[in-house]
């Protein structure tokens, strides 16, 4: 029986280097000759593995399997007629696995079909599995700043603060840059305000990406300097040069 679990402990470590099995299982003989029984060993697994939180599903790797492809296949196809889309939509994505549709929407994503996300996007939030995730909203909105959406923006925007999804301040900081690496400005200052407000409390690495992303617009870049500098008064900001800007004006001319 022995054997047996020295097995099973072998094959999890493959799994879990970082946490040694045998050697943290209480014992409760201070002979270090005795070994812990298999259903000891078996119920320190299971309780370890039961504490630690689920991947979401949004960040986990996305497959698609055949009726997947075929999906994101048609879908495509039938985009420029509203009716049949719609139906194909009812008929067959919604019966779709909840993997294959993630990995739908993920591809979909990836190619920048706007139209064709925010359908699926919708689709998503009537699923009975669906769970407002903070991954989710992150990837629509970075996938709509890279095209310039901005009315699609703040429809999803509203849909997850009526959902009460809270972002912590390192993916506020990547949607920011996100829109203002796109141009932006205005529509990243309105987040950059919701970040201000959030309960998460304020990290220094975020606000350099901000900064850096506002190099081409000086007046929002010395508003955040200014708050920044506030918020964590032992650090420096580094400019960039001056002539930074007329060089590559100078150029274009």
């Amino acid at each position: 029986m022995w054997r047996l679990a020295s097995n099973f402990l072998g094959k999890t470590s493959l799994y879990k280097k970082s946490y040694p099995l045998i050697h943290s299982i209480p014992l409760k003989s201070q002979n270090q000759n005795v070994k812990p029984s298999f259903f000891v060993v078996l119920r320190y697994i299971y309780n370890n593995s039961a504490s630690r939180p689920s991947l979401s599903i949004w960040r986990r790797k996305k497959e698609m399997g055949k009726e997947g492809l075929i999906a994101a296949k048609e879908l495509k196809r039938l985009q420029s007629n509203p009716v049949r889309l719609d139906r194909f939509i009812k008929s067959n994505v919604s019966r779709l696995l909840k993997s294959d549709l993630v990995a739908v929407l993920a591809e979909l994503q990836r190619q920048d079909q706007v139209f064709l996300c925010m359908k699926l996007y919708n689709v998503v939030r009537k699923e009975i599995w669906y769970r407002p995730d903070m991954f989710f909203f992150r990837d629509m909105l970075m996938m709509l700043a890279r095209n310039k959406k901005v009315d699609e923006a703040k429809q999803v925007w509203q849909d997850l603060k009526r959902e009460e999804v809270l972002f912590d301040q390192h993916t506020f900081g990547d949607i920011m840059r996100a829109f203002l690496d796109n141009g932006l400005p205005s529509e990243a200052m309105s987040i950059y305000e919701e970040m201000r407000q959030s309960p998460d409390p304020p990290l220094s690495l975020p606000f350099r990406v901000i900064l850096k992303g506002l190099i081409p617009f000086p007046e929002l870049r010395e508003q955040v300097k200014d708050d920044f500098l506030e918020l964590f008064p032992d650090m420096i900001v580094y400019d960039p040069a001056e002539d930074l800007f007329g060089d590559q004006d100078s150029e274009d001319d």
